[in-house]
């Protein structure tokens, strides 16, 4: 199936709005989990913190690990999130690539 330009262009914005999204959740929900440690309140459960990072979010995730220096000594986050971004990253150029 041959796509134009501009349809191409315009699948290729509303991919990079959701990933930009994904990211940004992703990011704030590590922060809120980090404020909710703190003071001992309702976390964001782990599952959910992966399945973001999983479905775009990774470059949030691990950017929100750093920021907010949060899940850093979680064997699982150590290796999960740069995983999870490199996987992201696949992803992307895989999307790119058939355009």
């Amino acid at each position: 199936m041959l796509l134009s330009i501009e349809t191409k262009v315009e699948l290729m914005t509303y991919f990079l709005c959701y990933l930009l999204l994904m990211n940004v959740i992703t990011f704030i929900e590590m922060g809120h989990d980090k404020a909710q440690a703190k003071k001992g309140g309702q976390r964001v459960p782990e599952k959910r913190l992966f399945l973001l990072a999983a479905i775009g979010g990774g470059i949030g995730g691990w950017l929100g690990m750093k920021a907010w220096r949060h899940k850093t000594k979680h064997t699982s986050f150590i290796v999960g999130m740069p995983l999870l971004t490199g996987l992201n990253a696949i992803c992307v150029i895989a999307v790119v690539m058939n355009m």
